[in-house]
């Protein structure tokens, strides 16, 4: 069995799916399924809503809303968008009795093999209410890269910030109110524990700059305990004696909501399982990929790495996809400040075949990267509608004509164009900016070799075009579907003739 397991980190249900989270995780994810199964491997794509962090609490207090009203509608919202954009997720998790279980007994392994440590920590405390503050609770300056923001993982360089080290603390939604320190006992996670098993295991796993950025920091010094539990009350309950009345810490929910969103995914897609972590033993056949930007990076790739090697006999991630910051106007998405373009209200205005291709074009993969509306249009046109539509019109000119014959040259063409595609698709150099590039250069290709086009030549040209509008479906998929009974690949690269069909055009 060689399965492919492909998870997005579960968003915080304090809002809908903006363009920054589709050209980042979700859409690339989405691509790199599609391309898997048409390529005749078992895949599975897993995300869903993390339902417990208190982001949720703040952004609720902010609307006027209740935390549980907001994170169903959030829920809802994240899905619909997920539809429009034509973004198939097999397993869509969400808290509830069965996850809050898995999460429970994952964490009581490592309390019952003496993985877990009591460590009294210092939290900001607000007196007026009585509360630690952790997280969205809490804003100040990053300790690491001076960044302001949130306690928790920071934003700007993705180490873990203890509350406690906050530079200036101020109550999220009291910031007029002055904090004290004060020391509570809660569960850790010993990390530098397993230093020597996460240095060999990076040393091996493929990184994108950012992320090798990210390791490299993280391990120049010894690696903090993280938390387990925190001493709050939004949460899930954690059952441990020693730190009663605490939740699990949401950052920490991640591995095992992984293994929930799998469970998930391989059930809807008929699977019967005996076990929700099945499909992340040692000896599943599971390859496991992460889409996800780098503020995730650290408690799935660092903590959850060295989680499950404590636990043993679990697959690790072999790869990690990770994305920067995808901007609107040069400024940073933010929902808080309506500064945000949604992905299902966009869809409305435009056929998501063109969004599509301009997300994965612009993608940040390597570097802050920025959506406009215009450049949208403009570059959809340009490099993809204008493009397609002329070698359509030319391609159905030739309907009722065939079969017409492929010449040996263009058989080799149509190969090498696909070895193109794989190579921007196939997991060891993913990107779906690269094949975005491809697909524009060679249809670019195809309408210059349409122009030109003559009785010789036309069905060395039908060929090329139904062997481009495979390798250009887990990208174009509304344009494939109309076109194609099927879009595995490659397809027929080396058929010796061509019968034209009649294609479909896109629209601006």
């Amino acid at each position: 069995m060689n399965r492919l397991v492909v998870i997005s980190p579960a968003p915080t249900a304090n809002g809908d799916l903006h363009l920054g989270h589709l050209a980042g995780p979700f859409l690339a994810a989405d691509v790199c399924t599609r391309y898997a199964r048409a390529t005749g491997r078992e895949a599975l794509y897993g995300t869903g809503m993390h339902f417990t962090q208190n982001y949720i609490v703040t952004a609720a207090a902010r609307l006027g809303v209740a935390p549980e009203e907001l994170r169903e509608r959030s829920s809802e919202q994240v899905q619909q968008t997920l539809a429009a954009m034509g973004i198939e997720v097999d397993g869509f998790g969400c808290i509830g009795d069965r996850f809050t279980k898995l999460v429970i007994d994952f964490y009581d392994r490592l309390h019952g093999m003496g993985a877990l440590e009591l460590r009294t920590v210092r939290f900001p405390y607000l007196p007026s209410t009585g509360e630690y503050l952790m997280d969205a609770y809490v804003t100040g300056g990053c300790p690491f890269c001076l960044a302001d923001g949130y306690a928790g993982i920071c934003e700007s360089c993705g180490l873990p910030v203890a509350p406690g080290d906050l530079i200036g603390p101020r109550s999220t939604l009291r910031p007029d109110e002055p904090l004290e320190y004060r020391e509570a006992d809660i569960l850790v996670f010993p990390v530098e524990r397993y230093r020597v098993e996460l240095e060999a295991y990076f040393a091996r796993t493929p990184m994108r700059p950012g992320m090798a950025q990210l390791i490299e920091s993280a391990l120049a010094g010894p690696l903090p305990d993280f938390p387990i539990t925190q001493p709050t009350s939004w949460g899930i309950p954690a059952p441990f004696p020693e730190v009663p009345g605490q939740v699990i810490y949401p950052h920490m929910e991640g591995m095992p909501w992984s293994m929930f969103t799998t469970a998930l995914a391989a059930e809807k897609r008929g699977a019967v399982l005996a076990a929700d972590d099945e499909l992340w033993h040692s000896d599943s056949g599971s390859t496991v990929v992460y889409f996800l930007g780098l503020d995730a990076t650290y408690p799935f790739a660092i903590v959850g790495t060295a989680m499950l090697t404590a636990l043993g006999g679990h697959v690790l991630p072999s790869r990690y996809v990770t994305n920067e910051f995808y901007e609107l106007a040069n400024e940073k998405f933010s929902t808080s400040r309506g500064h945000v373009v949604s992905g299902r209200e966009l869809a409305t205005e435009v056929p998501r075949d063109l969004i599509r291709f301009h997300l994965c074009a612009t993608s940040p993969e390597y570097q802050r990267t920025d959506f406009t509306h215009e450049a949208l249009l403009r570059v959809s046109e340009t490099r993809l509608t204008g493009p397609w539509n002329r070698v359509a019109a030319v391609v159905d000119a030739w309907v009722g004509h065939g079969p017409l014959p492929v010449s040996e040259e263009a058989r080799r063409t149509a190969l090498r164009m696909a070895e193109r595609f794989a190579d921007g698709y196939e997991l060891r150099r993913f990107s779906v900016t690269a094949v975005a590039s491809t697909l524009a250069e060679q249809l670019g290709r195809l309408d210059r070799l349409a122009a030109t086009v003559t009785a010789g030549t036309a069905g060395d040209l039908c060929h090329q075009v139904e062997v481009f509008l495979r390798c250009a479906a887990p990208i174009l998929i509304d344009l494939a579907a109309a076109a194609l009974s099927d879009t595995s690949l490659p397809g027929r690269v080396d058929a010796e003739t061509v019968t034209p069909k009649r294609l479909p055009r896109l629209t601006g």
